[in-house]
């Protein structure tokens, strides 16, 4: 019986082995679930045709290729895309007085000096000088003026995203009025507080009426109009606590 079982084993295993070699890598590799069939072509060799010929699971190699370039090449859709650094870069936007430029930064803050140094000076001594206060409040119409003319020179320019209307002309003309103003006064109190005023306007104007300024200038204007308005106000209360003590001076040595 083994003997003439023999012919028919070495026909099945030569046809199998035939079939083997035209399957291909992505064949094997997705169609593991019929290994059981391969498993039992040794065990039943007289069905070992039929599993391989009449399967409905078993598609040409080509299909299976078709399907395997298709899913790899899809799973590059699924990948976000990320911009370049110098994209994201740009399109950062600028939120801290650190990322405004250099020359802006360092001018506005040496821009600060005679308004910051006028209190110092006078609280470091304890005497008021009407004289150095009054330099200090001409020097604030000069910077309310500086404020007020430049938004010609950024509404003038054809590209400027800043149209040359009334809005953006006419308002700047305010700034160097109440500057002129605060000059007329006789009293550096009342010109300081003209100051303070017309730095609110000025400040009113660059960050929330007349857009299209810079992020980072914005935050540098928020910021020097604090200083100079402090700056004001306490040249504006060591006149008012000095001179008091003065005149407390005076009366007790006439006394």
């Amino acid at each position: 019986t083994v003997i003439s079982m023999f012919p028919v084993i070495q026909r099945c295993c030569f046809y199998t082995s035939f079939k083997l070699q035209k399957f291909t890598g992505p064949r094997l590799l997705l169609s593991g679930r019929n290994m059981t069939t391969w498993c039992s072509l040794g065990l039943q060799p007289q069905r070992a045709v039929c599993p391989l010929s009449r399967s409905p699971s078993l598609k040409p190699a080509s299909v299976y290729a078709a399907q395997l370039q298709a899913f790899h090449t899809s799973l590059p859709a699924f990948k976000k895309k990320t911009p370049p650094e110098s994209e994201t870069e740009v399109q950062k936007p600028k939120e801290s007085l650190e990322d405004s430029p250099k020359p802006a930064l360092y001018l506005s803050l040496a821009g600060l000096i005679p308004f910051v140094s006028v209190p110092l000076v006078m609280a470091i001594q304890g005497t008021y000088y009407p004289e150095v206060a009054f330099a200090q409040v001409a020097y604030g119409a000069a910077t309310v003026s500086f404020l007020g003319g430049m938004r010609w020179g950024f509404a003038l320019p054809e590209n400027s995203p800043a149209k040359p209307d009334w809005l953006n002309l006419a308002n700047s003309t305010v700034l160097p009025l109440l500057a002129w103003q605060a000059l007329l006064f006789k009293d550096v109190t009342e010109g300081a507080v003209m100051l303070v005023l017309a730095l609110g306007v000025a400040l009113h104007y660059d960050v929330a009426l007349l857009p299209a300024y810079p992020r980072w200038f914005k935050i540098l204007r928020v910021w020097g109009t604090v200083v100079m308005v402090l700056s004001l106000l306490a040249t504006v209360v060591q006149k008012i606590i000095l001179e008091d003590l003065r005149s407390e001076g005076r009366n007790e040595v006439q006394n």
